[in-house]
């Protein structure tokens, strides 16, 4: 018991940062419905630019230019980032779009589905071995997809571009070895010369909102910095805690989107949609389960 002491504040702030980082992913709808008017893409490319600002500044008062610096003079590292940035950016523009069309338990429904897409990934191109509950939850997440499919004609394919986006994200980030504040300013730096050039042809074109309206303006330069502030606390968290321990605090995020579009926006939850979150949910309940059964045997950190 003595030993394992002196990690237990590091647990309670490793916790903390990854309740901050899931509850503000968990309300970001509440942000992004701000934004009655402006198409999705606008917005990304507000959400691309004014990060990389924030994030210059950031790192300049970390002094944390180093990694960022050897990221950058080794070109054979940036193929996985710009792949990784390619892949947020999607992710970014779906997701907004979801919160745009009122879709949000479509976007909740592919935050659920990550990680089971995760596993599949792992086995299919990692060549991981899945233990057998991890099996049975992918198999339960096929069918649930499945039964939308033949009972509502049309497959969530908001949920599964979120999923299949992210979980890819997630393959890609691993094989990149730069810590959480470096990968994402560089792929943010990446995107940055595209996200510039589409503000100004749609300046040009007269279809920028931006400097139209002052709130509405500061709305869009603070997408940008609400885009880094998560990311940090899931950085700070994933230092200070056990993979398993980030993977049940992840659930906040789409447990927090269901909710909000259920109670707060009035999406209406049909039968067969309650039935595929059924299955989605039980498929985690065992996914979460095997991973915590096969966790080390050691004092949690």
């Amino acid at each position: 018991m003595l030993p394992s002491a002196p990690r237990d504040p590091e647990a309670v702030k490793g916790v903390m940062f990854g309740l901050t980082a899931y509850t503000m992913w968990g309300c970001f709808p509440l942000f992004f419905a701000l934004f009655d008017g402006i198409p999705a893409f606008e917005i990304l490319i507000h959400r691309i630019l004014w990060s990389c600002l924030f994030l210059v500044g950031l790192i300049s008062v970390l002094r944390h230019w180093p990694p960022v610096v050897a990221a950058l003079v080794e070109p054979r590292r940036l193929g996985r980032v710009l792949a990784c940035a390619l892949l947020i950016a999607f992710n970014w523009g779906i997701y907004i779009y979801a919160v745009e069309s009122k879709q949000v338990l479509q976007a909740s429904l592919g935050y659920f589905l990550t990680p089971l897409v995760n596993v599949a990934l792992g086995m299919l191109v990692l060549r991981e071995v899945m233990a057998r509950l991890q099996l049975v939850a992918l198999g339960l997440a096929s069918l649930a997809i499945a039964v939308q499919f033949v009972m509502l004609g049309e497959l969530p394919w908001i949920s599964l571009l979120l999923a299949l986006s992210f979980g890819s994200y997630g393959l890609f980030r691993k094989q990149v070895p730069l810590d959480g504040l470096s990968g994402l300013f560089v792929e943010t730096l990446l995107l940055f010369p595209l996200a510039l050039m589409a503000l100004s042809w749609m300046s040009w074109q007269g279809t920028s909102h931006f400097l139209h309206d002052v709130p509405m303006s500061a709305l869009l330069v603070v997408s940008g910095i609400l885009t880094a502030l998560p990311l940090m606390a899931f950085a700070g968290a994933a230092r200070r805690l056990r993979l398993a321990t980030l993977g049940f605090l992840m659930y906040i995020n789409p447990s927090i989107q269901f909710l909000i579009a259920l109670t707060v926006f009035g999406e209406p939850l049909g039968l067969i949609q309650l039935v595929t979150f059924l299955m989605i949910w039980t498929g985690l309940a065992l996914y979460s389960w095997s991973s915590w059964q096969s966790r080390p045997r050691q004092a949690a950190a």
